[in-house]
């Protein structure tokens, strides 16, 4: 198959950025600066399955049931990192996670297992450019996980040297917390994943991310109670006033996902309408072959789309629907596991059975 070449230099690529980020623009000067986004996103696209196929390979030696996942960032995700204040001073080419692929491990001992496997690696040729371990210090919203940032290198191909892939590695339990928090994004139109949304539903995700840090034997999150009774009586409150339980589990719901009835397939167009009443889930299916085809769609798709705050679209790159819904439950809006921990946690009265604390 023929995969995307970047077309434009560096320069170019961050004048683009700059242009998008403009609101003074002209629609001419948006539409080229677009192509060059478009072209420039997809040029991860080798690079990116390149790393995919070693993190899948890697993970299931640990974890035989890990989830491995491979996604381009979206087009207003890119611009909306860009014009935010703690990154807008980075340019498009700077930006580390156009591409990623993300490993979803059993628990946070296997997380740290996948992890050493590539920190310890002498054989990999790439350059880690960064590592963020958000396991050990969580983020202040609450966001637990491992990155990892490579820069490509290659002794064949060069077409792609220097492109910028990151790893997410991730427990379970702080998948299901990640992927309710852009549930909650999608149908309410808040932004909490970026640290816009609302107070209090922010403050409910850092509560439960320290809930959760517990049942894995991890250090809490920052400035959230120490004491047990207090969390538990402050979560509680905020599952109440928010009627989490009811809400989540209404959006699960209405949403109703029609699936490609091919099963070999290799990349998923995702696109979800939460116009309420008219809640649905399209996905279009592509083979390995079709990667170029499935971009394209992409792009149009995004087109399309126009910034509606109710649609969202995404492409995804697994081995099986089954393994896409798993992995990316907040397009499904399937917050299950997530709604089952917050439950039991309730009905315990606040206590949480701990994992093995895990040291690196």
């Amino acid at each position: 198959m023929t995969w995307t070449k970047p077309e434009y230099g560096r320069s170019q690529v961050d004048k683009a950025g700059h242009i998008l980020t403009d609101p003074q623009s002209t629609e001419e000067q948006t539409d080229n600066a677009l192509n060059i986004l478009s072209n420039w996103r997809s040029s991860h696209s080798y690079p990116m399955n390149t790393f995919q196929v070693r993190l899948r390979r890697e993970s299931k030696k640990i974890d035989s049931s890990a989830l491995v996942v491979q996604r381009l960032k979206r087009v207003p995700s890119i611009l909306k990192k860009l014009q935010r204040t703690q990154t807008k001073s980075m340019s498009l080419s700077q930006m580390q996670d156009i591409a990623g692929c993300r490993a979803v491990m059993q628990d946070v001992a296997k997380a740290y297992a996948l992890s050493n496997v590539y920190k310890k690696s002498r054989g990999l040729k790439h350059k880690r450019v960064r590592e963020k371990d958000y396991i050990k210090e969580p983020k202040n919203d609450g966001y637990r996980g491992i990155h990892l940032v490579y820069k490509y290198k290659s002794d064949k191909i060069t077409t792609y040297d220097g492109l910028q892939v990151e790893l997410q590695i991730r427990s379970k339990i702080q998948h299901a917390w990640a992927t309710s928090i852009e549930i909650v994004d999608l149908f309410t139109d808040q932004a909490i994943k970026s640290n816009e949304g609302e107070q209090e539903w922010k403050d409910f995700f850092k509560l439960i991310s320290s809930v959760f840090a517990r049942m894995e034997g991890q250090p809490p999150v920052p400035d959230t109670p120490t004491d047990d009774v207090e969390l538990y009586e402050r979560v509680k409150e905020k599952v109440s006033h928010l009627k989490i339980i009811s809400k989540m589990t209404g959006w699960s719901d209405a949403l109703k996902a029609i699936e490609p009835k091919i099963k070999e397939l290799q990349f998923f167009l995702l696109e979800l309408d939460v116009t309420e009443g008219n809640e649905k889930l399209s996905i279009r299916g592509y083979p390995l072959e079709q990667e170029p085809i499935a971009t394209e769609h992409y792009v149009e798709a995004e087109r399309l789309q126009n910034r509606n705050p109710n649609k969202d679209v995404v492409l995804v790159g697994a081995k099986s629907v089954e393994e896409l819904r798993k992995a990316y439950l907040n397009y499904f809006a399937d917050s299950k596991e997530f709604l089952q921990l917050i439950q039991q946690y309730l009905q315990s009265g606040g206590k949480t059975r701990t994992e093995t604390t895990v040291t690196v």
